[in-house]
């Protein structure tokens, strides 16, 4: 965390000093804003609080409850998604207070006493050691809040509007602020009233019953799967041994539980298979009542009982696969007319069964994806054409999820004796899927051409960025390169240094003093020289060979209204655990490029400063 360098801070050092919108910033909510969130669901959240890092931006999100989430239905957090909790600067935090999954253990029939079950397996969580954050399980309602604390501490202050419920929504393509959404106050004095708000752009989180989706004539379509699950969280006494332990659990009966620890110590979240559901059963499975899934528990655990204390929570659900099949307003005849200026995320796009742990991930990742561009277009770095790009990128991401869901959803609700793969050796073989590392957006305006890949082949371009450990010079620190990553909107540009550093000099300059470079094209003259790109330098050396005093300035930028040096920006590689050869690294330099949520976006030679350039042009506009 880096702070000072507007003067001394003796307080909180990340509540960030209020500007723009952020000063002053009025309680009621305005007439006009650039951009509305309906839903503070976790993909309206994560959406809300990269906006707010932009001051000159009105956001605003509403929420049809009259207070925050209590009690959230989601609460698996996969490692991808602690990444991005780094970036929003709370991951740590988090981390200390949720319940941490190692590995999993499968339970089956007893061979010789089918009546019982016995445990059979057990799986590491985590088998590659694809990331180094852990897979977590914690409250849906304490990730919102963390997500609520980055929005009031940044720049703009900005908090939800709670007591909203949205109405409907028109767009007229015309004027300053084209979209008119009608509200309709759901709790307070004006409980029952209606009143309008005009956007320049509005984000439809607002869950499978999407208001918003229904305004833009979008529709789930897909198919249900017949089957229901009962969900509880609860604590009890039990015998069973692994209560603390995620499970699945397979018994002769033909039902299975998805039993998951949750965090303090005693809590836990059973999902017990409530069986197949006819197709003319018009929603009465969902009458089933707690006492009821509670037996069926006991009749899956046996020969294991579970005595139940207290339930904090419970449901009926029936398996659905649905999706969208766009993500926005646009329609297919207005493609290359017009840019969208409605979009949907979340629930309101792709629902699935909570087996594989998906739905609060992936969308938190729609809002990471929609976050940024919005702020790019409504800042003046970007055209309106940027915005095309969120769901063409997000929609096929959506439809793999599905297409694992109903895969692995299947196979939990099947008898043992009917699977070709045992469970365990599926969950282990498609592990990087579920942790949210399969994504590989194609390329585009934002996604280079694999043309240099080689140069850098553990950084595929498209998917994100995985981080290493690296030494910073300055402070002889052992850190994690890919942490410095914040979600404040910067582009991220890693220069990976020639041995001799020959090669680097010329490109540092380059980027230094020439016009066309993104340093000089594309930032506001009046900004700090690292305002929308991070340039980091990684040199091949040990740090005690790395010279501060000969290193490029432009690795060693001014910043803030001293004009300070920021020290953070030159790393060398850690002997023990070298980034080049960890993720490798041609030893004659490489360029790998960032997006600003995290994602790997071109990969090229440290001569190739045309690209370089070229590549920015696409989607930034010259400053």
């Amino acid at each position: 965390m880096q702070f000072h360098h507007h003067g001394y801070v003796s307080t909180d050092p990340r509540r960030q000093d209020a500007a723009g919108v952020g000063i002053d910033r009025p309680v009621e909510l305005p007439d006009n804003v650039d951009v509305l969130i309906v839903g503070t669901g976790p993909a309206g959240m994560i959406t809300a609080a990269q906006l707010s890092q932009f001051p000159g931006i009105t956001t605003r999100i509403v929420e049809r409850r009259g207070e925050r989430l209590a009690i959230g239905q989601a609460d698996g957090i996969q490692a991808r998604s602690v990444e991005t909790f780094q970036a929003f600067g709370f991951a740590e935090r988090i981390i200390a207070e949720a319940y941490r999954i190692t590995e999993m253990a499968f339970w089956k029939p007893d061979p010789a006493s089918p009546a019982n079950i016995i445990r059979t397996a057990r799986a590491i969580d985590d088998p590659t050691g694809i990331s180094e954050f852990p897979h977590l399980i914690v409250n849906q309602a304490r990730v919102l809040d963390y997500f609520a604390e980055v929005m009031a501490n940044s720049p703009s202050r900005l908090t939800p509007d709670f007591g909203y419920e949205m109405l409907s929504l028109t767009n007229t393509n015309e004027g300053d602020y084209p979209v008119t959404v009608t509200l309709r106050h759901t709790s307070g004095e004006l409980t029952g009233q209606e009143r309008k708000v005009h956007a320049q752009y509005v984000v439809g989180a607002d869950g499978a019953h999407s208001a918003v989706r229904d305004s833009i004539g979008c529709t789930l379509a897909g198919d249900a799967a017949f089957h229901a699950w009962g969900v509880m969280d609860v604590l009890a006494v039990t015998d069973f041994p692994d209560i603390r332990t995620k499970c699945a659990i397979q018994s002769g009966s033909g039902g299975s539980i998805l039993h998951i620890p949750r965090e303090g110590g005693y809590l836990f979240r059973m999902y017990v298979d409530l069986g197949e559901v006819a197709a003319d059963d018009n929603g009465a499975v969902r009458t089933t009542t707690i006492d009821q899934i509670i037996v069926k528990a006991n009749e899956i655990l046996h020969p294991y009982t579970l005595d139940v204390k207290n339930v904090a929570w419970h449901s009926v659900y029936e398996v659905a696969h649905r999706l969208t099949d766009r993500f926005d307003d646009l329609l297919p005849e207005e493609i290359g007319i017009r840019s969208p200026r409605v979009f949907i995320t979340g629930d309101a796009c792709h629902t699935h069964s909570a087996k594989a742990g998906q739905g609060m991930n992936v969308s938190m990742q729609d809002g990471f994806n929609l976050g940024w561009k919005l702020a790019y277009v409504l800042d003046g770095r970007s055209p309106d054409s940027l915005l095309n790009t969120y769901s063409a990128e997000r929609q096929v991401i959506a439809k793999n999820l599905i297409d694992f869901d109903k895969e692995w959803s299947s196979l939990m609700a099947a008898k043992p004796e009917d699977l070709t793969v045992p469970l365990e050796d599926f969950y282990t073989q498609t592990w990087e899927f579920p942790s949210g590392f399969m994504t590989q957006y194609p390329p585009s305006m934002l996604i280079g051409e694999a043309t240099h890949q080689a140069l850098a082949t553990g950084f595929p371009i498209g998917k994100r960025f995985k981080s290493a450990p690296v030494v910073r010079v300055g402070d002889a620190n052992p850190v994690q390169l890919g942490h410095h990553h914040r979600a404040d909107g910067r582009w991220r540009v890693y220069a990976f240094a020639d041995a001799s550093a020959e090669i680097l000099a010329p490109w540092a300059e380059w980027m230094r003093t020439a016009p066309d470079s993104p340093l000089l094209a594309h930032t506001p003259a009046d900004s700090d020289i690292d305002s929308v790109f991070d340039l980091k330098v990684v040199y091949q050396q040990a740090h005690t060979e790395v010279d501060l005093g000969q290193v490029d300035v432009a690795f060693l930028p001014k910043t803030g209204p001293f004009g300070l040096i920021d020290y953070e920006k030159v790393y060398a590689a850690d002997p023990d655990h070298d980034i080049f050869e960890q993720r490798g690294l041609d030893r004659n330099g490489v360029v790998v490029i960032a997006r600003p949520d995290q994602y790997v976006a071109h990969v090229l030679p440290l001569t190739a400063t045309a690209e370089l350039a070229a590549y920015f042009r696409q989607m930034l506009l010259v400053r």
